[in-house]
């Protein structure tokens, strides 16, 4: 698995995936800090010249890095709920493959303390390269739970007491009326098609994004992480009234 990129390969030090480190001969900037935490890390950092790493990156902005990965661990439904960190907020993406929204999705979820991401193994963008990049190195630290079938991921779900939110822009209820301090997997479809049938009504619930622009519809990623948000907008506030503040 290849990632490149500052961001992407000092988060990828940081929690110890990186098998081999090449760097540009021309180091400098933020490039002696990747150098120096791999160091750390006990990794080689081998110097190479700009077209080897223009061929690993296989064009893209790999900004003087490209790091090879141990495989990233494999985690199921039940590792992510498990693991919480407290009352589960997962994401689930039905049939999103753009590689630049998958890896805003897992920066966002990384950013909202989120507890991590299930998606369909048969359509799912690679998490390396463009995916990592636009991640902002959140690729190594968010669970990915990569599954057969997302309705059935989402039967286990309900069966272990989290509620299946659909995200649909027709959908009668607004995210803000709908309680999201409860255990919750937001369910968000491609952009296009949106959740299909069965996923769709698969979902305890479907929720709409209030939007009062001219434009009735928000990238993949955007939604995400409105609905993100405002679930930890809603905990926060839950935790507020029990602590009587």
């Amino acid at each position: 698995m290849i990632i490149y990129g500052t961001n992407p390969v000092l988060e990828a030090l940081k929690a110890g995936r990186v098998k081999t480190l090449r760097v540009s001969e021309r180091a400098g900037g933020r490039l002696d800090e990747v150098v120096a935490l791999a160091a750390r890390a006990g990794v080689i950092a081998k110097r190479v010249t700009p077209a080897e790493l223009d061929r690993a990156a296989r064009g893209g902005v790999h900004q003087g890095v490209v790091a090879d990965l141990v495989e990233r661990e494999q985690f199921d439904v039940a590792d992510l709920v498990d693991g919480a960190k407290a009352v589960p907020l997962l994401i689930v993406l039905d049939g999103v493959e753009d590689p630049h929204n998958v890896g805003a999705i897992l920066r966002t979820v990384d950013a909202a303390g989120g507890d991590g991401v299930i998606r369909q193994s048969r359509h799912a963008a690679p998490l390396d390269g463009a995916a990592a990049k636009a991640s902002a190195g959140a690729v190594s630290h968010v669970k990915v739970a990569d599954v057969v079938n997302i309705a059935r991921a989402l039967e286990e779900l309900k069966a272990r007491g989290v509620w299946t939110v659909g995200l649909a822009g027709e959908a009668d209820k607004s995210l803000e009326d709908i309680d999201l301090t409860m255990p919750t997997a937001l369910v968000l479809g491609a952009e296009g098609a949106g959740l299909r049938r069965l996923v769709r009504e698969t979902c305890d619930l479907l929720a709409s994004i209030p939007i009062e622009g001219h434009v009735q519809s928000l990238n993949v990623s955007v939604a995400a992480g409105v609905a993100l948000f405002e679930a930890k907008r809603q905990r926060r506030m839950r935790a507020r009234m029990a602590n009587g503040v």
